[in-house]
């Protein structure tokens, strides 16, 4: 029998817990939005009202989490500007462990049961042959609007974390994490690097609950007129001792100062101290976005894997 529930805390950390072994061996398998700090993030700030319209599977084996998928149907995102945007089209996360291959099948007709008649997108990794396959055999097929310079695919950027050059700050700024700034200071650092975005004070509460999060690897920069001016979250997977960053933002006001490359470093520096020997971040790959591509090759970041995206029709 399917089981369509929301995501709980003790489903986060199963599906984390899949997502760390998936890592440990095959790491360009790791679907997107399904890496561990990239759950943490997502089903942390979906508690400011957006996890009513997400439900989820799980597939288990001899008590072992080997499949999950988790659908973010059509919804309604009010944003820190007053603007409202109409989400019209499903999308899902997924992880399938590359053992249970073919349990693929049973994600994809759960994914078409629970999103209905609406548009479907969905992000398999395109290392996942066999994945690939399957969703090409649902009717599955590339997405028009993923292709050319423009298009909105991501890819996984990763190091190691031997050899990290000191960062650089201007003059007057200094780096913090947030539990010495405080909630107030993460939230407003997020929201004016994003803006106009739907996260709330009531976000970053879900965020600071997930078991993952530590205050201590979430680094701002402030200005000398007390703007927080850059900042990242980092996700430390203590089992595969390796780092992730996200988000990475900087203030509007404060872009091309090199902020964005100095929190990296530090952060990189920090998370070596926390045990950490590898780090890795996302961005979007396409020619046409350069900006966050370019900034981490120039901090040593080297593409581990992409997105293929793909689409099915309502």
């Amino acid at each position: 029998m399917a089981n369509v529930e929301l995501v709980t805390a003790a489903d986060l950390h199963l599906m984390q817990g899949l997502a760390q072994r998936v890592t440990a061996t095959r790491p360009d398998l790791v679907s997107s939005d399904a890496s561990f700090g990239e759950l943490a993030w997502n089903w942390g700030r979906g508690h400011a009202g957006e996890d009513a319209n997400r439900p989820r599977r799980l597939w288990l084996s001899g008590g072992d989490l080997v499949a999950w998928a988790w659908a973010h149907l059509p919804h309604r995102v009010t944003r820190t500007d007053g603007s409202v945007r109409d989400v019209t089209a499903a999308y899902l996360a997924y992880q399938v462990h590359p053992e249970h291959a073919a349990l693929v099948d049973e994600v994809i007709d759960w994914y078409d049961t629970a999103a209905g008649a609406v548009e479907r997108t969905v992000l398999p990794s395109a290392a996942d042959g066999f994945g690939l396959g399957r969703w090409a055999a649902h009717g599955y097929v590339t997405d028009p609007a993923s292709l050319g310079d423009t298009g909105y695919w991501t890819q996984l950027n990763e190091r190691d974390l031997t050899d990290v050059e000191q960062p650089v700050l201007p003059h007057g700024f200094r780096f913090r994490t947030a539990d010495e700034a405080g909630p107030e200071a993460a939230v407003r650092a997020h929201v004016d690097a994003w803006a106009p975005t739907s996260y709330t004070a009531r976000a970053y509460e879900g965020v600071r609950r997930t078991t993952a999060y530590r205050g201590d690897l979430h680094v701002l920069v402030e200005a000398p007129d007390g703007t927080m001016a850059s900042s990242t979250i980092m996700w430390l997977d203590e089992v595969n001792r390796t780092v992730e960053f996200e988000p990475v933002g900087t203030h509007p006001g404060h872009r091309r100062r090199g902020l964005a490359r100095a929190v990296l470093l530090h952060g990189m520096h920090l998370a070596r101290a926390a045990g950490a020997g590898h780090a890795t971040v996302a961005c979007l790959g396409a020619p046409g976005h350069p900006q966050a591509r370019e900034l981490y090759r120039g901090v040593g970041f080297r593409e581990l894997s992409r997105d293929a995206p793909l689409v099915k029709t309502g």
